[in-house]
């Protein structure tokens, strides 16, 4: 790995420059008894080898993770306002490790306090009827008779990607995204990742950052996969997403700045809500207006074997049931909060998102292992949204769009901070 650059030596830089290096020991330290903690690590070898031998205590971990807060508390806030980012960033990465050690050690939190403590940021509540309004206005778009979930799942039973074209149709939208994102964004010319279809997960793709703008994207295949998947994983795992997003974040803070904390990923944090929340927004960023329909119409339906010419039908339902994503939060607050037992989670999720059964038993699978994190896909996606519309970045302009997607996946920038 090559040597890392560094900003000037001065007392501030100094303290900073500690405090990173043991917030990233920290991490590494939590991931010795939370094995989805650390989602990526491209720093010092020696650094883990040396966490490995020493196995500090959740006791030790807590109170060395208290001392930094509070050296932290006491650097003076710089005036250059990345800088500030970054203070604010290690403060808020710090205190959401203290959360989660509350939670290894037996506390166990309510869904909304849990996002808050994790993730920097409050969900929102929706009440039932929200949802109904929603499942309203699909009832006589979605063609058949009988229940709205099974009719809306027999419809889409037209649009799955059998799996012996699954390969050629990822592959074709997957260059679209790099073409795409690369007119747009500097990556290093040697970025690149391999692709594995995979089986038995809770989640339907996974990026696994290995550093030096390498990653391993994992496809999940238990289940059917649809059309829209497609641009949707290789956007959101890819392009301009989690691959984009952490090659951003080595380039300039890691290696630019010599910023150590940024070799380092702990999943269940703050940075968590931005990652996903970026991911799910540089979809409509790479694809403004209908030009992801013209280009699934005349390239993904095509190699999936589909008519190209009912690509705007099938974008049209789907996009009014990607209102109902927030009712994967209210089955997860209720199911981890005891208001609703696993097979009622099930029903919600049947009902209220349109899944299948047996999708929606893997989503509860999800939510059993990742919890309150359900959160970052869809309130991230609104927080990002609303953050780069504010500052023009709207899907009139989407130069301007580009631009401001491009400064926030390069910074150190909170949830709470989106909302300014």
């Amino acid at each position: 790995m090559e040597a890392m650059n560094s900003m000037p030596d001065t007392p501030i830089s100094n303290r900073m420059k500690a405090a990173a290096e043991t917030y990233v020991k920290l991490v590494l330290s939590v991931g010795e008894y939370d094995h989805d903690y650390v989602d990526a690590y491209f720093g010092p070898a020696s650094w883990r080898e040396e966490i490995k031998r020493s196995t500090p205590s959740l006791e030790d971990i807590r109170s060395s993770a208290q001392r930094v807060l509070e050296d932290l508390g006491n650097i003076p806030a710089s005036t250059e306002e990345i800088v500030r980012l970054r203070q604010l960033y290690l403060t808020r990465q710090l205190q959401a490790l203290l959360a989660r050690l509350e939670m290894l050690q037996g506390r166990v939190f309510s869904f909304d306090e849990e996002a808050q403590a994790l993730y920097d940021a409050a969900p929102p509540h929706h009440p039932e009827s929200y949802f109904r309004t929603v499942l309203a206005n699909l009832h006589g778009m979605v063609p058949g008779t009988g229940a709205l979930a099974e009719r809306y799942e027999g419809y889409r039973k037209g649009f799955v990607i059998t799996p012996n074209r699954l390969d050629d149709v990822f592959q074709a939208a997957i260059r679209e995204c790099r073409e795409r994102t690369r007119q747009m964004i500097v990556l290093p010319p040697t970025e690149r990742f391999a692709l594995e279809y995979v089986n038995n997960k809770p989640w339907s793709g996974y990026n696994w950052y290995k550093g030096e703008s390498i990653s391993l994207i994992q496809i999940n295949t238990d289940l059917p996969i649809y059309i829209d998947r497609a641009v949707d994983l290789a956007a959101h795992e890819g392009y301009p997403g989690h691959h984009v997003y952490n090659s951003m974040l080595e380039m300039h803070l890691a290696r630019e700045r010599g910023w150590m904390e940024f070799t380092v990923y702990a999943l269940f944090s703050p940075q968590s809500l931005i990652a996903e929340g970026t991911a799910n927004f540089g979809i409509e960023v790479a694809f403004p207006g209908n030009q992801r329909i013209e280009f699934e119409r005349q390239v993904l339906f095509p190699a999936a074997g589909l008519d190209g010419t009912r690509a705007a039908e099938y974008y049209s339902i789907h996009r009014l049931t990607g209102v109902l994503n927030y009712a994967h939060n209210e089955a997860a607050r209720s199911y981890l909060d005891g208001a609703m037992n696993r097979q009622q989670a099930e029903e919600w999720l049947v009902t209220y998102a349109l899944m299948a059964p047996e999708r929606a038993r893997q989503r509860v699978g999800f939510i059993d292992a990742y919890r309150s994190y359900v959160i970052n896909y869809n309130l991230g996606q609104d927080l990002v949204r609303q953050y780069i519309e504010s500052r023009g970045g709207t899907d009139d302009d989407p130069r301007k769009r580009w631009d401001e997607f491009r400064q926030l996946i390069s910074s150190p920038r909170l949830p709470s901070g989106l909302r300014t």
